[in-house]
């Protein structure tokens, strides 16, 4: 492909994703004022919450030593 063309066509379809994205942020904005929190964004966010509590759980450090018992 001749290089002219191939920045014809990268500057296309940059600019068809500078466009996406601001679409997409101006629906997402539009979508918070209109109703808060979403359940999708409520599922999220506690899911997060339950991997940070799990990671929080796991790094409380080693489990204290037992003595070994006799058979």
């Amino acid at each position: 492909m001749h290089s002219d063309n191939h920045r014809l066509l990268h500057a296309c379809r940059a600019a068809e994703l500078q466009r996406d994205a601001v679409e997409f942020a101006l629906a997402r904005t539009a979508q918070r004022r209109r109703t808060g929190w979403t359940v999708i964004e409520l599922r999220r966010r506690a899911g997060w919450t339950m991997i940070e509590l799990g990671l929080r759980l796991t790094q409380t450090g080693p489990a204290p030593a037992r003595a070994a018992r006799a058979a």
